[in-house]
This record gives structure tokens, C-alpha cells and sequence, in this order.
């Protein structure tokens, strides 16, 4: 068993956890308690797969080196287009912003050659996801969106 594996398996688990227990623990100063449910909702589903991860990384083990084999850019664009989305979000909206990252996903993610009918149904339900998302989330759940 290589060691760094399970060293970052075990740091990257108890990040989350701690992340999860801070998160949780911020929701306590929010005055209305129906903005309450979904960040705890969460917070408590993150501390308790992060404790998973902990305990059978503690008990198992990781048997590859870590990140494994791959190509690095498609890790920093996928990080890269979820960061900027989060910084358009407050200028351009949900939806806007959302198409961002799911562009940079779905170019990180494709590893088949590109053709235009492929970019057309790819570009179509993107929109199609992100508009029910907009959809669900603006009427359905009511929340107030950028």
C-alpha cells in the first residue's frame, strides 16, 4: 500500500468533516429557521460520508498513489469553472453562471471527440438542465436567486 494515498485520504476526509461541523455550527446564527434546513441538511450529510471516508481509509486503506493517472488540465479547468462561476453568480445571475460550469464540466469531462451534432445535444440539454434548475429552484422552492 502506497502511503501518500491514504495521507491524502485521510487529510481531504477530515477537511470535510471539519468543514461540515463549521458550516453546521454557522447555520445556528440564521433567524429564519426555513434557511435553516437545507445548508444543515447538508453540513450533516457531509460530516457523516467524510467520517465514512475516514474511518475506511483508516481501516482499509488506499491502494493507488492518490490523484492516479490523468490529465492535470482537465482537473484545473473543471476547479477553474466552478470558481468562476461563483464569483459571475452575483453579477450575472444563476442561470448565466450555471452554464459556465457546466460548460467547463462537460469540456473537462469529454474525453470523446467533439462533432457538432455532439456539441449541439450536449449545448441543448445543458440548457434544458440548467433552465429546470432555475425552474425548480426560483418557482417551485421559492428561493431567491442572483
Amino acid at each position: 500500500m502506497r502511503s501518500e494515498g491514504k495521507t491524502g485520504s485521510l487529510l481531504i476526509s477530515a477537511f470535510f468533516v471539519f468543514a461540515g461541523i463549521v458550516t453546521l455550527w454557522d447555520t445556528q446564527n440564521y433567524t429564519d429557521s426555513d434557511s435553516q434546513v437545507f445548508p444543515q441538511t447538508v453540513s450533516i450529510v457531509l460530516i457523516v460520508c467524510a467520517t465514512i471516508s475516514l474511518v475506511m481509509t483508516l481501516l482499509k486503506g488506499e491502494e493507488d498513489s492518490g490523484f492516479g493517472d490523468g490529465i492535470w488540465w482537465r482537473r484545473a479547468l473543471l476547479i477553474a469553472s466552478l470558481l468562476i462561476a461563483c464569483f459571475l453568480m452575483p453579477y450575472v445571475g444563476f442561470l448565466l453562471s450555471g452554464i459556465v460550469a457546466f460548460a467547463g464540466g462537460l469540456i473537462a469531462a469529454m474525453h470523446d471527440r467533439w462533432s457538432g451534432k455532439t456539441g449541439l445535444i450536449y449545448g441543448l440539454s445543458g440548457l434544458v438542465v440548467m433552465s429546470a434548475f432555475y425552474a425548480l429552484f426560483r418557482y417551485v422552492l421559492l428561493v431567491p436567486l442572483p
